[in-house]
């Protein structure tokens, strides 16, 4: 895993004149050299998607659908290796890298299958006034031009993906950036690319340093942006280019609501299980992991004991050890804010009942209860392996705990009653509401984006696709309807 890495640039291999090293958060051993592309060649990029993107447009439905279906296939026979390098350069454990490399598998065949019958075409009749008589709308969509992608760390392959697969099943040319500290499996992307037949010009993958994002930003000939990261980063991308189209998937503090009627040694063991797992899995590096439970007084005493229980049971280590449960966290830096966050809490009165230590990179399994609802883990995402408890008394007070939050991203609600389903499908002010389970669940199919400081848009295939996209009408005059 240590050779040097080359990036792509219009459908091929380049390199540029510098490289930086890519290391793993839970060793420091050295993963990979990555080649950096100079500004000369980052210009070329955007040139060549610029002016391929009426040729792309116009590619054949099966020719973008069997590039998409043959990255599919390949990332299913590569799986294992694919996810040895996730867990390397991103610290997550095997078995979450594992099923990250399905999933990819997956967005890539759902793309594929969306790529067949997207832009069919919707036929209206317009005599439904006189003024229409004998005529008929045809609604299509059409790109809105090259896509800019920016990717995360916490989801290296398959937030990529996420940003690379509508794009082509939409016939849209797209310019990707991985985050810096995980470039490596998104390159890999690059490498099944490079194995179809798609128009040159139409993708490249550009390992860029931050600093550089302003410049691509701006870029006149890039008017849509998809950007999964950080929110103070996302907004500020959106203010800078008012007049662009930006899809932002930002931050959370996902809220696990225990009701009462959720009540049965069954039910509690099922929920503390859940709430224990998806607060730590991937280090709780993820916008929709558990960070906030909140639970019905009814219930409160008796759900307490079993999570902490549960996530003492977490298995913490090598992430190389199909064995591990929670890796560390992406860096050093990222543990010590954690850390920092946490002691704030405990500082201001809350009772830290499991973890609170760092180790490096590593950082405990934590719960807290008890937490002031001033301080920073109350109003932040702590992006970190550590979740706050907090009982309240009854459904309405629920419903608004959720949602006293800047964040409204997914929440989960335990409770075996359709009508309450419904009621939160009414009241919580979040883009997605799971029942009978965490906030954490996710199928890349569905429409998938928050509310509030959440950002905006959607993604999943199809609604990225939307989003890549615009509705233009052709109206047919004179017929015979």
């Amino acid at each position: 895993m240590t050779a040097t890495h080359a990036f792509w640039l219009a459908g091929r291999e380049a390199n540029g004149e510098t490289t930086f090293d890519v290391t793993s958060p839970w060793d420091d051993r050295l993963v990979g050299t990555v080649s950096v592309p100079t500004d000369a060649q980052v210009e070329q990029a955007v040139a060549a998607a610029y002016a391929v993107r009426d040729e792309f447009a116009a590619t054949p439905a099966h020719v973008r659908a069997a590039a998409l279906d043959h990255v599919s296939r390949r990332l299913a026979e590569r799986t294992e290796e694919i996810a040895q390098l996730i867990s390397a350069e991103n610290g997550k454990p095997i078995k979450w890298a594992r099923g990250e490399v399905g999933r990819a598998v997956s967005v890539f065949r759902f793309a594929a299958e969306e790529a067949r019958r997207f832009n069919g075409g919707e036929a209206q009749r317009l005599d439904t006034d006189l003024g229409g008589q004998g005529r008929l709308a045809v609604t299509r969509r059409f790109p809105k031009g090259v896509v800019l992608g920016i990717a995360p760390f916490n989801f290296p392959l398959n937030l990529c993906a996420h940003k690379i697969a509508p794009a082509i099943a939409a016939g849209v040319p797209i310019i990707l950036k991985p985050a810096p500290a995980t470039p490596l499996s998104g390159l890999v992307i690059g490498e099944l690319l490079a194995e179809t037949e798609l128009p040159a010009g139409s993708w490249s993958i550009l390992p860029v340093a931050n600093d550089r994002m302003p410049a691509l930003v701006r870029d006149e000939r890039l008017p849509v942006i998809s950007f999964t990261g950080s929110e103070k980063v996302g907004y500020a991308i959106m203010d800078s280019v008012p007049r662009k189209h930006c899809t932002l998937e930002l931050g959370g503090n996902g809220a696990a609501v225990v009701l009462a009627d959720y009540a049965s040694d069954e039910d509690l063991d099922w929920a503390a299980n859940r709430i224990a797992t998806f607060s730590n899995y991937q280090g709780g590096q993820s916008c929709i992991s558990v960070q906030r439970v909140i639970a019905d007084a009814s219930v409160y005493d008796r759900l307490l004991p079993r999570v902490v229980a549960a996530v003492e049971a977490q298995v913490t280590g090598d992430p190389s050890d199909a064995a591990t449960d929670v890796g560390p966290l992406v860096s050093e830096d990222a543990a010590k804010r954690v850390e920092t966050w946490v002691q704030e809490a405990v500082d201001a009165g809350a009772t830290l009942l499991t973890g609170g230590k760092r180790d490096g990179a590593s950082y405990a399994p934590t719960v807290l209860a008890d937490v002031p609802a001033d301080v920073t883990i109350s109003c932040e995402e702590v992006f970190g392996p550590v979740l706050t408890l907090q009982k309240v008394d009854g459904e309405a007070a629920a419903f608004a705990a959720v949602n006293d939050s800047k964040y409204g991203l997914q929440a989960g609600v335990f409770t075996h009653d359709l009508q309450t389903a419904f009621r939160a499908h009414r009241a919580l002010e979040v883009g997605g509401v799971v029942i009978g389970d965490v906030p954490s669940y996710r199928a890349d199919q569905m429409p998938y984006g928050g509310a509030k400081q959440s950002g905006v848009g959607r993604e999943g295939v199809r609604y990225a696709m939307d989003d890549y996209t615009y509705e233009r009408v052709l109206v047919l005059t004179g017929l015979q309807l």
